[in-house]
Order: structure tokens, then sequence, then C-alpha cells
């Protein structure tokens, strides 16, 4: 029964979203977690969460870009009302590559991150002022107009929908 809630539930938020696709600039792609490893879980409940993660995607010049890192977040606020929603902040520190930066070799970065979510989907967004942008990469960025970057991902828990052991 819980599979088939989390697969309605995944379904939904892909018909919420897909309409709104044509609305956003670029590709739209949905971050798919992996299964959780519990470290210590002798240990009390702590509200600093680790994570690690590898992506890739198109940039904003249509080249891919492939970026690997991970993150420390704090806990801002969870409840176990609405399937344990939760907002969180912190900081996520990488490696990526770009054709247009650095002749396409990894490069350092480290950006703040906010997440709002509940066991089965949530929402990362991140955003850096251009200038920060272009002093981090050295670059200029090709459209005067812009101010600034958003970095937006859709979370979906897939661990319910796969078998257990």
């Amino acid at each position: 029964m819980k599979r088939l809630n989390a697969a309605r539930l995944t379904l939904l938020a892909l018909l919420i979203v897909a309409p709104a696709s044509s609305a956003l600039a670029g590709n739209f792609s949905a971050v798919i977690n992996g299964r959780s490893i519990h470290v210590d879980a002798t240990e009390t409940e702590s509200r600093w969460k680790k994570q690690v993660m590898v992506n890739g995607f198109r940039d904003s010049n249509d080249d891919m870009s492939y970026m690997a890192g991970a993150g420390l977040h704090r806990t801002l606020f969870a409840t176990d009302r609405l399937n344990g929603f939760y907002v969180d902040a912190g900081i996520n520190a990488f490696l990526m590559t770009r054709t247009d930066v650095n002749d396409n070799r990894p490069f350092p970065g480290a950006v703040p991150s906010l997440s709002v979510g509940n066991r089965h989907m949530g929402i990362n967004l991140t955003y850096l002022p251009v200038k920060a942008v272009e002093s981090l990469l050295d670059v200029r960025m090709m459209d005067d107009t812009v101010s600034g970057l958003f970095f937006l991902q859709f979370k979906v828990d897939i661990s319910r929908l796969l078998p257990n052991d």
C-alpha cells in the first residue's frame, strides 16, 4: 500500500510540474535520491544532515556540465506532520566542469542551499548573485541583463518503489 501511495505522489508531482515546464528557461530535471545508510545509528539524531551528490545537466549554454560534491545542512524546522515536513539550510561544496570555464577541467565551488520537503519529495534552491559567479569563476556573463542565478532541483524519494531486501 505504501508503494502505491508513493507512486501516486510521484505521478501527481510530475503532473503538477509538467505544465510549468514551458515557463522555465531551459530544461527541467528531477533529482533521484538513492538508499540512505545510517552510520552510527545508536547515537542520538542530529539536526545536521550530510549528503553526497553527483549529477549531469545541460547548462544555460546548452552544453553538458557535470558536478560531484557533498553538502552539510542544518534542520531549521521539522515535524512528523505532513509526512515529515522539513526546512533545511546549508552549504554544498563540489567539483564541476563547464565547457566555458577552465577548458572543461574540474573547478571547485561552494554554494548556499535551502531545502524544503518531506519524506517523499522536496525542492532544493540555491541563489548566486552574478558578481559572485563572475569573481569566483573569473568569467564575464554573456548576458548583461542577468543579475543572478537560481538553481532549482526537485527531489523524489524512489526508495519506497524499490523492493525491500
